[in-house]
C-alpha cells in the first residue's frame, strides 16, 4: 500500500512540475512563434505562414532602436552603479554589529516593497523640485533605486558563511582592509556579487512602471517604446522586439560563459 502511495506522489509531483512548466514557458513560446507570423494582422495561433516581415520592422524603426539603444546603455551604467554601491552597503552591513542592523537592512531593502508606480511618480515629482529634466539621467536614477536592492540582498547571502577570522587572519599577515576584501572576502562572496549584478542588468532592461513617469521624448527605453505602440499601432512587431529582448539575455550569458566560463565568474560557493 505505502509503495503505490509513493508512486502517486511521484507522479503528482511530476504532474505539478510539467503544468508549472507550460504555464512558464507557453507565452514565450506563442510570443517567439507569432513574431514570425506572415499574417499583417494578429490572427489566431499558430500562424498558417511564416516570414521575417515584424523583425525588418523593427530594425528599420527608428523608434525601437532608438529605445533599444538607450535600454542597453541605461541597463550597462546602472548594472555598474547598482553594483558597486550594493556590494559596498552588503559589506558594511555584515561587518556592523551595533543596534539598528535590522532596520537597517530593512530600510535599504525598502523599495522592494513598495510599488514601482508609487516610486515613479515619487521620483517625478522629486526631480521635478530638483530641476532634473534630463531623460536618462532620470531613468538612470530611477534605475538605480530600483536594482539596488537586488545587489544588496544577494551579496548578503554571499557573505553568509564567510567566517571573519579569513579576513583576519589576512590583516594580521600584513593585508590592507582593501587588499583583505579583494583577496579573501570578493572571491568567497563572487556568487552573490555577479548574481546580484545579474539581476540588476535583468531588471533595468525589463523595467517599464517606473521607466513610464521618467522618460523624455529623447530618453526613453524599448519596453517603453512597446507599450507606446501598443496604444497608438498595436501589430506584432511588438513580439519581434520581445524575442529580440530575450536574444540579449541570452546572448550575454553566452558571451559570458564562453568567454569567462559562468563557473569560473560565479564561483561554485564558499563550501565547495
Amino acid at each position: 500500500m505505502k509503495r503505490y502511495v509513493d508512486n502517486a506522489a511521484v507522479l503528482l509531483s511530476a504532474t505539478n512540475i510539467i503544468v508549472v512548466l507550460i504555464f512558464l514557458v507557453f507565452p514565450i513560446i506563442v510570443s517567439v512563434t507569432m513574431s514570425f507570423d506572415g499574417r499583417a494582422y494578429l490572427g489566431r495561433f499558430p500562424p498558417p505562414e511564416y516570414s521575417l516581415r515584424w523583425y525588418k520592422n523593427f530594425f528599420s524603426d527608428s523608434y525601437y532602436l532608438t529605445g533599444l539603444a538607450t535600454s542597453l546603455r541605461l541597463a550597462l551604467v546602472t548594472t555598474i552603479i547598482s553594483t558597486a554601491a550594493g556590494v559596498s552597503t552588503a559589506v558594511a552591513l555584515d561587518q556592523f554589529t551595533g543596534r539598528g542592523k535590522q532596520a537597517l537592512e530593512t530600510l535599504f531593502l525598502s523599495s522592494l516593497i513598495v510599488p514601482a508606480v508609487v516610486i515613479g511618480f515619487a521620483l517625478l515629482l522629486a526631480f521635478a523640485m530638483l530641476g532634473v529634466f534630463d531623460g536618462f539621467t532620470r531613468l538612470l536614477g530611477g534605475h538605480i533605486i530600483i536594482t539596488f536592492p537586488y545587489t544588496v540582498r544577494t551579496t548578503l547571502a554571499g557573505l553568509v558563511g564567510i567566517r571573519k577570522t579569513l579576513t583576519e587572519a589576512a590583516t594580521s599577515l600584513g593585508a590592507t582592509d582593501r587588499q583583505a576584501f579583494w583577496d579573501v572576502t570578493f572571491p568567497l562572496a563572487r556568487t552573490g556579487i555577479v548574481a546580484g549584478a545579474i539581476f540588476a542588468f535583468a531588471f533595468s532592461m525589463d523595467d517599464v512602471a517606473v521607466s513610464l513617469f521618467l522618460t523624455s521624448p529623447d530618453s526613453y527605453t524599448l519596453p517603453v517604446a512597446m507599450v507606446s505602440m501598443m496604444r497608438t499601432n498595436f501589430d506584432l512587431t511588438i513580439a519581434a522586439a520581445s524575442v529580440v529582448l530575450m536574444i540579449f539575455t541570452f546572448a550575454i550569458i553566452l558571451v559570458l560563459d564562453r568567454t569567462i566560463g559562468l563557473d569560473r565568474l560565479i564561483g561554485k560557493g564558499v563550501f565547495s
